[in-house]
């Protein structure tokens, strides 16, 4: 079986390649005997007109496209294999005109005409109106696989640009994300060399705790998604960590309904929320106070809360660190970019004042679940 390379390189058989191709000749050649009928005046010879013009016009693109698909593709024609492939369709125009007529003239019991009765002006001008048919027909066609290889490049480079694209998110995430880690590592890091000396049980149990947020955390950190079970896991050793630091200061509770545990979402992505309200709500506080967090999902949303008992807005002593509705901390401004790149508008982080004290933030996203 004979295949044909089509101009987006895919191999396919040369018959299924011309199909449509006839398609376009059919219906060129049914208009041609629509207006040949008009012109002379002879409605009652539609039917002969169209056979007449289904044998010349179809035979002739016939020839032609076979031509042109094997020797003088569009895409790669010189101004060379153009002169040769109007040559061509010239010869052809005449001959499917000669046979077409003699096939016609079998078909319906007319007398067909000799080749030696061909050079009057009205076959002539058949043959002309033939040709100039081939040459609509040739247009149409290559006008139509041009646009569709305009469109399947477009194609192409829109999605090398989807690539490219997300490519930039995750370096973007990435980048985002390593500003979390080490911020509060090293404030761990530098409470725990103070207590060594001053309380080596506490240290120890600082460390304790630090060993099991990082155990929860690290693998997290190199996925590009955890589980919200993951997450809370992780939150309540930093939590537990941080009690160990602040001491009775600190109380906290996580509240998780069963069926989100499973929900997907970034990686660290509340830490830097609980962070915020320690850091700005609850140790500026003299007596400190206790952090609840909770989830829940509503209308293919997921929300979670992160409520303090602290200062409050407007009176962290942070030079205004927190505000309400778009504002907040690093940690809280960190979390909004992430979102924004991962969900645009889809998701949000917002700050308001709690009652009776304290603040609460509310983190929305697309609820994913597997």
């Amino acid at each position: 079986m004979s295949l044909h390379s089509d101009s987006d390189g895919v191999q396919r058989p040369l018959l299924a390649r011309m199909l449509p191709d006839l398609g376009v000749a059919a219906v060129i050649s049914i208009a041609a005997a629509v207006c040949i009928t008009l012109v002379v005046g002879q409605p009652e010879t539609l039917y002969e007109q169209l056979v007449y013009s289904g044998f010349i016009g179809v035979g002739a693109f016939v020839i032609v496209d076979l031509a042109r698909l094997r020797i003088w593709p569009g895409p790669s024609r010189r101004p060379g294999q153009w002169a040769a492939f109007l040559l061509l369709m010239l010869v052809t125009a005449a001959v499917a005109h000669f046979g077409g007529t003699r096939m016609g003239g079998l078909l319906f019991g007319h007398r067909p005409p000799a080749l030696v009765d061909y050079p009057t002006i009205g076959r002539l001008s058949m043959v002309v109106l033939t040709f100039l048919c081939i040459c609509l027909m040739v247009l149409l066609v290559e006008h139509r696989e041009r646009v569709a290889r305009i469109r399947r490049e477009h194609q192409e480079a829109r999605l090398r640009a989807e690539v490219v694209e997300r490519q930039a998110v995750q370096a973007q995430l990435r980048l985002l994300q390593a500003q979390i880690e080490p911020h509060m590592l090293f404030n761990t890091l530098a409470n725990l060399q103070g207590l060594i000396a001053l309380d080596p049980d506490r240290a120890g149990l600082m460390l304790d705790q630090l060993i099991q947020y990082l155990r929860a955390t690290l693998g997290a950190t190199r996925s590009e998604s955890t589980t919200l079970e993951q997450e809370f896991a992780a939150m309540d050793a930093y939590l537990g960590l941080m009690q160990v630091r602040m001491g009775e200061r600190l109380a906290y509770r996580l509240e998780l309904p069963p069926a989100l545990r499973a929900a997907r979402l970034p990686p660290l992505l509340l830490q830097p929320l609980v962070e915020n309200a320690i850091v700005h709500g609850l140790e500026p506080k003299i007596d400190g106070g206790d952090i609840l967090m909770s989830a829940h999902a509503s209308e293919g949303l997921l929300e979670i809360t992160v409520r303090d008992s602290g200062l409050g807005l407007n009176q962290t002593g942070q030079g205004g660190a927190r505000c309400s509705g778009g504002g907040g901390g690093v940690g809280v401004t960190t979390t909004r970019e992430r979102l924004q790149v991962l969900y645009g508008e889809r998701a949000a982080v917002v700050l308001a004042q709690a009652e009776p004290e304290g603040t609460i933030v509310r983190l929305t996203l697309p609820l994913e679940t597997p």
